[in-house]
């Protein structure tokens, strides 16, 4: 090292503490790379079902526009696709309580958009993924490999999906409480899955689709949680063990809401990303209207470095923007604090995320 050579007395007391103070930020003949990885929560850019009333106008090209360049600006973009890609007809889900159910179909043309705005990979574990049976299933497992982006998350196939960027590979998989997704509720299952990617790549990536739903359920309590007389999983146990089994960076959704941050074992959770880029069909009310781009900085083994909270937010007439307010990251810093007072991670005004 270039530091061990030099003598106190060779160099102005200012400059030496200046360069003693550099010290741990440079790297002589290091070969260390950093990765960065962003995530978003649920999207589904209009439905023409029940209605093309619920499509939006311009063919939905400009909902992304506004966050598109944040989000092509990392090695790996990561988000939830609620519903399907998908221009066949299929039969549609029926629910009990009609007045309960809602329906995604998007245009298959729609994955343009994921494209343009640079997402890598997507999850299809959630209770929309199934919207049109196996026929939707297929056509959008059909619609993104076409465009090259990759997914995973339905039980027994699809269950992992592999990929490389900037000479890495990436392994993912995707968990859910739902019909035909690999089940979060399964958690020794979900390990097998996870340790199987964590054998053949440098970092592995996981996501689930968890936790109960809305404004009354912000928190994580640590606990199996109960919405609408579904077992949702314990998401802290659930995100504990994968990372336990070599999950590096772990993506939570499914509350429509914005949850805490936690550091573990060295690995990052986010909790629940809320609603992202949810056209038409969703509540936006309060805190639902809220969400993060969380972008995260690992070394090459997917350990965390630091990170950052983007605040975005949405209404009826439009997808993501940015937010001058930055509303989502003081409810990040106050859920992180009051949900994981020992979480090891420091969150500044401005959304910085650092070690503690």
């Amino acid at each position: 090292m270039l530091f061990t050579t030099l003598k106190k007395d060779s160099l102005s007391g200012g400059l030496f503490f200046a360069m003693l103070f550099l010290m741990p930020f440079l790297s002589f003949g290091q070969d260390s790379k950093t990765v960065s990885i962003i995530g978003v929560g649920d999207m589904m850019l209009g439905t023409n079902y029940p209605s093309r009333n619920y499509l939006p106008s311009n063919g939905g090209a400009d909902l992304l526009t506004p966050v598109q360049k944040i989000l092509n600006d990392a090695d790996v973009t990561f988000g939830n696709l609620e519903g399907t890609l998908f221009d066949g007809e299929g039969e549609a889900k029926t629910c009990n309580d009609p007045s309960k159910c809602y329906v995604f179909r998007s245009p298959a043309s729609y994955v343009q958009h994921f494209s343009n705005a640079g997402f890598d990979v997507l999850s299809i574990a959630n209770n929309h993924s199934g919207d049109f049976g196996l026929a939707g299933r297929k056509g959008t497992k059909a619609v993104l490999k076409n465009a090259g982006i990759a997914f995973a998350g339905l039980e027994g196939s699809d269950e992992t999906a592999i990929f490389e960027r900037n000479g890495l590979k990436f392994g993912f998989c995707a968990f859910a409480p739902n019909s035909g997704t690999c089940d979060i509720r399964k958690i020794e299952r979900a390990q097998e899955i996870v340790a199987s990617l964590e054998k053949t790549c440098d970092i592995v990536i996981v996501s689930f689709h968890g936790g109960a739903e809305g404004a009354d359920n912000q928190h994580v309590n640590n606990q199996t949680e109960i919405y609408l007389g579904e077992n949702r999983g314990d998401v802290n146990k659930f995100a504990h063990a994968v990372i336990d089994v070599g999950a590096d960076v772990v993506f939570g959704h499914g509350p429509h809401v914005t949850r805490a941050i936690e550091l573990y074992n060295g690995r990052f959770i986010s909790y629940s990303l809320g609603n992202f880029c949810t056209y038409g069909r969703f509540s936006l009310k309060g805190p639902a209207g809220i969400s993060p781009i969380i972008k995260v900085f690992t070394d090459e083994k997917g350990q965390f470095q630091h990170g950052e909270i983007i605040a975005t937010y949405q209404e009826k007439s439009h997808g993501p923007k940015i937010d001058s307010q930055e509303r989502v990251i003081a409810k990040i810093k106050e859920l992180t604090k009051t949900d994981f007072p020992n979480s090891g991670l420091d969150i500044t005004s401005d959304g910085i995320i650092t070690k503690r």
